[in-house]
């Protein structure tokens, strides 16, 4: 076959500047304006819409090209000087290097490591999160700028609901209230993406780096007992559908604008999440106007198959993904059978189609299609900047706001530096680095032991393991106790580490691990005065044992703290810090184990005695409540005048109501509508008083409650937060927006969110505010 000369001169130049898009130092692109080509090429003209730019180059693929694009790790289409993009990268609490997007071997071989999520959460400060997600999405586009990435999507964050204490990747999430978590996904989002901290302020829709919310829906097992969460069937009730699990992912989609979502390898109600019709398309993109791609948690297609048995040949099961309105397979199952399914007739190229659009839509609004990235939008983010010194100091302050000081009898802490000669350390988490990391980690800045940040604080300090790993197997108690005996005081860093919660582990106890509550005891009894207890955790532990010893004087839970998690605690522990965070998530004790895993409820069964879930319904005993947090100063709260007593529901013309069975009126937030929702807002006046002696900061949690919960209703339910600092003596004002059509409605058993007549009471910490709905 002769080609025509113009044509292999074409090819030629196209192959040169695929081969330059490559090397190490220059990030990957299409469209370059020094390809001849580029000028004849609808897709590479940035002046055009992105969809028509899109439609324009999905015209141009062959089927096998199409098909080799529906997978996370796509190749190069050189005719087109198209480069190979990789869709999976992670960002969890860092630019991590759990993906394949993303590599530390060049000029940058780390990026700044935060705490794990679930200890950023216990801040309660949306700021902070917003300026996380910022530094994350720069140090990304930093790194892409570097030559160091083939891929800008990154799939994070985390935000199902820590629903059971005792899984294993609840680390990974803001906690167990579906409203918090959903701010979370906001701010993240937010400033991941680059957009404003109040949103809308996408440049043309420009992407500074691509978040994803995962993962879709109800996905809080992983491997429990004999069953795994491959082939777990989640059975969900569509009231707990409605004011859990899906809150978050709907904030994530319609108010952060999230370009992308993963569907769950988990079933719910006996429909794999992937091959979800009405949750893929029907809810995320018709109902909530999701306008990203969709990928699979890995080879989820395949678990489909293989686990869930849903589709009797691969070509089935491929089909029922796609048709679904999966985008893309994180691995190579859709690769493999794909072309078949469409020679069987089982799916169509629409709908391949369709999944090429909203892939190709992502790449092009993250600057991938518009030429040389060093002369677009983010092409001045230079690479220096992953790792700069602002950054690393965001870090150290979200650790510092974000540890939760449980106890503090006799006010043991703070330490006075210049009192304290003598220091034992013990505990096998106090000399290593790499669990301050937690999970979804990549290379730190940099970092330090807490033993080696506690050693400038007093004249001589001893050092003890105690335990030989976190499982505690054995335990070197006795000369844990003979340092403990000689040191003026005694830091215990004890807790969990990797090996005891993570993905495809979930804990079957909540107590400490093997002899550590031993080697605790043993040495608070030993030392001369009360003992201070660190934990280190993701998930909650029960420390009643410790609660409630009078020689453990305090005890400070940090997460898992991230590349400066050392330092905070050592500020914190030495009063350079006053600790202000506060749980976010209810501890439970170790009885709370008899309960599955796999019962999805949350609301309680007083038939069968079955507790509920979550401080919103849970009714049982509490190790530590969520939204628990002590200082070393002492707040006092109180209402204004200013918030009203009474909401008049009954004056919005177009609010219908009807009665229950208790004669009590309600209507549904359907009923009242977007417009009246709106005028239904009111504002709750706040005063909170640094009534101590010492500058802190802290979060103000501003709750609703019923005297008497009803139809299922919550306990109560918290409506904002806000993080204020105050010097000691200093008071401040703060103001909530409270929406009744969100925040004082709950749902009913077929998932309508109705509000009822009667009274509320606002609560900020011990002070109440009566509140009453008129309809």
């Amino acid at each position: 076959m002769k080609l025509h000369i113009s044509t292999l001169i074409t090819t030629i130049l196209l192959c040169l500047s695929f081969v330059s898009i490559v090397e190490s130092t220059q990030p990957p692109f299409s469209c370059d304006s020094l390809n001849p080509q580029t000028k004849s090429l609808k897709f590479c003209q940035t002046g055009l819409p992105i969809s028509v730019r899109v439609q324009d180059l999905v015209s141009r693929l062959t089927l096998d090209e199409k098909i080799s694009q529906l997978v996370n790790s796509a190749p190069a289409i050189p005719r087109l000087g198209i480069p190979a993009y990789e869709w999976w990268s992670e960002s969890l609490h860092g630019v991590g290097s759990a993906g394949k997007g993303i590599f530390f071997n060049g000029s940058i071989a780390g990026a700044t490591s935060f705490p794990q999520v679930i200890l950023t959460a216990a801040t309660f400060d949306e700021n902070l999160w917003y300026r996380i997600g910022q530094v994350i999405g720069v140090e990304a586009r930093g790194v892409y700028n570097a030559g160091q990435a083939i891929g800008m999507t990154f799939w994070a964050p985390n935000i199902n609901i820590f629903r059971d204490p005792r899984w294993g990747r609840g680390q990974e999430t803001p906690g167990e209230d579906p409203i918090m978590t959903g701010k979370y996904a906001i701010r993240y989002v937010r400033g991941v993406q680059g957009d404003s901290f109040n949103g809308g302020q996408l440049k043309k829709g420009h992407l500074q780096a691509s978040a994803c919310c995962k993962h879709f829906t109800a996905y809080d097992l992983d491997q429990w007992k004999n069953l795994d969460r491959f082939s777990f069937n989640a059975i969900v009730t569509p009231q707990d559908m409605a004011d859990t699990f899906q809150p978050p992912f709907q904030d994530c989609i319609q108010k952060a604008q999230a370009s992308g979502i993963m569907c769950s390898y988990n079933s719910v109600n006996g429909i794999p999440s992937c091959a979800n019709y009405n949750l893929l398309t029907k809810t995320a993109r018709q109902q909530w106007g999701f306008h990203g791609y969709i990928t699979s948690d890995c080879d989820a297609v395949q678990v489909m198959h293989d686990n869930h048995r849903y589709g009797n040949t691969p070509e089935d099961s491929t089909a029922f993904a796609l048709k679904a309105g999966m985008d893309i397979d994180c691995g190579d199952y859709l690769k493999k059978y794909t072309k078949s399914a469409v020679m069987k007739k089982k799916v169509s190229q629409v709908h391949i189609d369709r999944a090429l659009h909203n892939l190709f839509s992502i790449r092009m609004r993250l600057g991938l299609f518009n030429g040389d990235p060093k002369k677009q939008l983010y092409g001045n983010i230079s690479p220096s900047l992953v790792c700069a010194p602002q950054h690393q100091e965001l870090a150290l302050e979200a650790a510092r706001n974000g540890i939760v000081l449980l106890k503090n009898t006799g006010k043991l802490l703070p330490l006075s530096k210049a009192k304290t000669n003598s220091l034992a350390v013990i505990g096998h988490n106090a000399n290593n680095a790499y669990i301050l990391r937690g999970n979804y980690d990549g290379p730190p800045c940099k970092y330090i032991e807490i033993l080696k940040a506690l050693v400038g604080y007093a004249k001589s300090v001893q050092y003890q393991q105690g335990c030989n790993a976190a499982n505690c197997t054995s335990a070197d108690i006795n000369q844990a106790v003979n340092i403990a005996r000689n040191a003026d005081y005694v830091v215990l860093v004890m807790g969990l580490d990797q090996t005891q919660e993570r993905e495809q582990f979930d804990r079957d106890d909540l107590v400490l691990p093997g002899q550590q509550e031993n080697l605790i005891n043993s040495v608070a009894k030993a030392a001369k005065k009360p003992v201070i207890l660190v934990i280190l955790s993701g998930g909650p532990v029960d420390i009643s044992f410790a609660k409630y010893n009078p020689k453990i004087g305090s005890i400070l839970w940090a997460g898992y703290p991230g590349e400066a998690g050392g330092i905070a605690l050592a500020e914190i522990i030495f009063g350079e810090h006053n600790p202000g965070g506060k749980l976010p998530v209810t501890w439970y004790p170790q009885a709370f184990v008899k309960i599955p895993m796999t019962d999805m409820r949350m609301r309680p069964d007083p038939k069968t005695g079955y507790p509920g879930r979550t401080y919103r319904f849970y009714k049982g005993p509490k190790v530590y409540e969520f939204g628990y947090g002590l200082s070393y100063t002492t707040y006092s709260y109180g209402f204004h005048s200013a918030t009203p007593n009474t909401i008049q529901l009954n004056q919005l013309s177009s609010v219908k109501t009807v009665g229950n069975s208790d004669s009590i009126r309600y209507t549904s937030v359907d009923e009242i509508g977007s417009d009246n929702c709106e005028k239904a807002k009111f504002s709750a006046h706040v005063s909170v008083e640094n009534s101590g002696e010492m500058d802190g900061k802290h979060p103000v949690l501003l709750f609703v409650k019923q005297d008497k919960a009803r139809n299922g209703s919550p306990i109560k339910q918290l409506v904002g937060f806000q993080s204020v600092s105050l010097k000691a003596g200093e008071n401040s004002k703060l103001v909530f927006e409270i929406s009744p059509c969100e925040h004082l409605s709950s749902a009913n058993e077929d998932g309508l969110m109705m509000i009822e007549e009667g009274s509320r009471y606002l609560v900020v910490g011990d002070a109440e505010h009566p509140i009453n709905i008129m309809m």
